[in-house]
């Protein structure tokens, strides 16, 4: 197994081994025992999965207060830009955006802390997997919008298909003023 740091705290790409025969391929996406020690994280309550046609994007995302959720994902089928800005009011990252691709054909996966706002672009068609440490609250729900100018995203994606919620999400100024994230 690989561990590949990216230079935020906490934030972590994992590269699992994955055991191949002529019949397919096999690997662990989740073990609590192995991802405890990688991530600290012990728990997670809620599985996700979505399917994305190609040019979809989906986010920016976050839970606040006590339904701040971590990730563990990946993609089962396909490939994805995954994208998280650090919203931890105390980190020394914050505001910092990381972006990776997820690709089925390698089997990586993203850890992914509690304060981050996550989202993706599937660049082709794609089913994303993720575990979330906390079950999701519509009331503790918001975001960032997708096309933020302070954040400047590359999606990689020219012309995104949007769901009309992701298009009505703040942008991070318009987050911090509302005092939802403290900075």
């Amino acid at each position: 197994m690989e561990i590949l740091q990216t230079g935020i705290e906490g934030l972590v790409q994992i590269i699992p081994p994955a055991y191949s025969d002529p019949r397919g391929w096999f690997f662990e996406f989740y073990k609590s025992s192995r991802i405890k020690v990688i991530t600290g994280q012990s728990e997670f309550l809620q599985d996700n999965i979505s399917f994305s046609k190609k040019n979809v994007l989906r986010g920016l995302h976050l839970q606040l207060n006590q339904s701040a959720q971590a990730k563990l994902v990946t993609v089962i089928s396909g490939r994805v830009l995954d994208v998280v800005v650090d919203l931890r009011a105390n980190s020394p990252t914050f505001g910092k955006t990381y972006q990776l691709e997820l690709n089925s054909s390698i089997k990586n996966i993203l850890y992914v802390p509690e304060g981050f706002a996550h989202g993706f672009a599937a660049m082709e068609e794609s089913f994303f997997l993720y575990k979330c440490s906390r079950e999701y609250d519509p009331a503790n729900e918001t975001g960032i919008v997708w096309n933020d100018p302070t954040l400047n995203i590359d999606w990689k994606v020219s012309n995104p298909n949007l769901s009309e919620k992701d298009k009505q999400l703040p942008t991070f100024k318009e987050l911090l003023e509302k005092s939802v994230i403290s900075r």
